[in-house]
């Protein structure tokens, strides 16, 4: 039996119960875990980076197949559903650790990830998004993984909204 091929992508676009959420729907996606990236305190906890003084985002590893999607299609998606044009926070999560930033494994993806915001810049839209190259992600604590499957509740700032035209991304049914 063959393996599925799989990548990895790292993004911090608010509070990752909502962005776990959103990811987990898109076909291709295998796994979708909420963490800890981009701070200078090794293995932080959500207190730690609730006070703003660790430097990381909440943000979330995606494990996906890119037969079935792209790494581009993520970027897109992934501006389409939180607000890209907000510093520190999204919607009334505010602070350094709901800012969005995409965290970049390799060249191709970095490449990849600028070209895809310079489209929205040239558009005339404002983006406050960061690319940076990816340092360690911690994962969350358990009660943060599967938070709104755990709980029945719905996500309270993401959701999607249309930004680009072309129809690139499957979701599951």
């Amino acid at each position: 039996m063959s393996e599925i091929p799989t990548d990895k992508a790292i993004f911090a676009a608010g509070c990752f119960w909502g962005v776990e959420y959103m990811f987990k729907k898109v076909a291709g996606v295998l796994d979708v875990v909420s963490g800890y990236t981009g701070g200078f305190v090794e293995n932080p906890s959500y207190e730690q980076v609730c006070s703003g003084k660790t430097g990381h985002a909440e943000s979330v590893l995606i494990v996906f197949d890119p037969n079935i999607v792209s790494y581009e299609s993520l970027v897109r998606y992934f501006f389409e559903i939180h607000d890209f044009s907000q510093e520190n926070g999204q919607g009334p999560d505010i602070g350094e650790q709901y800012r969005s930033e995409i965290f970049y494994i390799n060249e191709e993806q970095k490449a990849i990830a600028e070209k895809v915001k310079d489209e929205l810049i040239h558009r005339g839209l404002k983006v406050a998004t960061k690319i940076t190259k990816a340092s360690e992600f911690y994962k969350a604590e358990d009660y943060h993984q599967n938070y709104y499957e755990k709980t029945g509740k719905a996500p309270y700032c993401h959701f999607r909204r249309r930004v680009f035209k072309n129809d690139y991304i499957k979701f599951l049914v």
